[in-house]
């Protein structure tokens, strides 16, 4: 709490004397102390929320069940309600965002097991759909994907998603490497944002993806690129570099100024929250999801904490919770959905608690970053409303 202007500062004895003297002078300190506390709390330049706050402007770990939160980047790929129910017991609304990769079914089926999810829990889940590249060299490409786009709007479709296959695996006639900022990607773009639609853009890879193994930050990355050698750039020098895939991303948000773009993976920039801050200041229409990339927060959290936290607070209305988590067949869901469940749990601890933490994909320990419910609120719901302004309409 902030400290009273002396002008307000009496002595005990006449705060607490019963005389009629005083009376009227204990009136006035009482209306002056209430003045100057809504003064601080409906200030509009107050300063961004620091230090020893009281509790009240802070979640515990007992909030968790009772907060509304979103999050908006999970694939689900086939009809599976025991990750929605758990999602429900943990009062999470969710986006099922749709991606044109070989690992996940085709998109037309992606499509419709969102859209029977959705019926069956209308207040519960949103979707995504993408875009595909199959027939790119295709005079009738542009054509046929905004036909495929407008029926999949129409199909409550809140948002596109574009896959790292553009700029990582997509070659033109030529034998080109094929860029988001192609100019054959302007028209669909352009649809998406008239449309007022949501582009979410997972555009190039962590920059660990360029780095030898042993060398990489995080466990996780170490774990997917061990796993998944042909996205393993450190292996493809010839591919293009991680500055030629940030370079293209900025080039195509500077020809779609009013595209409102979410970039997934906390925008590839998950390294550095000065980076991530450069591009946040440069492009007013672009937020940020966090799916995959917590711990790249956490492991800079190890040894500038103070830069994370401030850096949440700065970039509080741009920052979108989010995990990436998927439901395949693969999985054995009860285990599914306890990990599930148990990493939820992390990253509420790390975002409102002060606690020193330990999490399986960064090796030291950090402490969490007790940001302010305000803050806490716009991450986990209101940012993903206002990004996807569908999302609002689940109530």
């Amino acid at each position: 709490m902030a400290t009273l202007p002396a002008e307000i500062i009496i002595e005990q004895k006449m705060i607490n004397s019963t005389s009629p003297k005083y009376l009227n002078i204990k009136i006035i300190i009482v209306a002056a102390i209430s003045a100057f506390a809504c003064f601080q709390s409906c200030s509009p330049s107050k300063p961004p929320l620091t230090g020893n706050l009281p509790a009240q402007l802070y979640y515990t770990a007992d909030d968790y069940k009772s907060v509304e939160k979103i999050n908006t980047h999970v694939h689900i790929r086939m009809d599976d309600t025991t990750f929605l129910n758990l999602a429900a017991a943990d009062n999470f609304r969710v986006l099922n965002v749709s991606v044109n990769s070989p690992s996940a079914p085709p998109i037309e089926k992606q499509r419709n097991i969102s859209v029977r999810l959705i019926k069956s829990y209308p207040t519960r889940i949103s979707y995504a759909t993408t875009i595909s590249v199959k027939n790119w060299n295709s005079e009738a490409w542009q054509q046929e994907m905004i036909y495929f786009l407008k029926e999949s709007f129409d199909m409550g479709a809140v948002g596109v998603k574009v896959w790292k296959n553009i700029g990582m695996d997509l070659r033109d006639k030529n034998g080109k490497f094929v860029m988001i900022d192609d100019p054959r990607f302007d028209p669909i773009i352009d649809f998406i944002e008239k449309s007022n639609k949501t582009l979410i853009g997972h555009l190039g890879e962590p920059r660990n993806c360029w780095l030898p193994i042993e060398k990489m930050t995080v466990q996780g990355d170490k774990d997917y690129f061990k796993a998944h050698p042909q996205y393993h750039m450190y292996l493809h020098p010839e591919y293009p570099s991680y500055e030629d895939q940030l370079n293209a991303k900025d080039r195509m948000l500077a020809k779609h100024p009013n595209l409102r773009f979410v970039g997934a993976h906390l925008g590839s920039l998950e390294w550095s929250v000065d980076e991530l801050a450069k591009r946040l200041d440069r492009f007013p229409n672009m937020a940020v999801d966090m799916a995959e990339r917590i711990s790249h927060l956490q492991y800079q959290a190890v040894t500038d904490w103070q830069k994370v936290h401030d850096f949440f607070i700065k970039y509080q209305d741009r920052l979108i919770y989010a995990t990436d988590q998927r439901v395949d067949s693969t999985q054995i869901p009860s285990q599914r959905n306890t990990e599930a469940h148990e990493s939820w749990l992390r990253h509420w601890k790390f975002f409102t608690s002060d606690e020193k933490m330990k999490v399986p994909k960064v090796e030291k320990e950090f402490k969490g970053l007790k940001l302010p419910r305000e803050v806490v609120d716009k991450i986990y719901r209101k940012n993903a409303e206002k990004w996807f302004p569908e999302m609002a309409k689940l109530h």
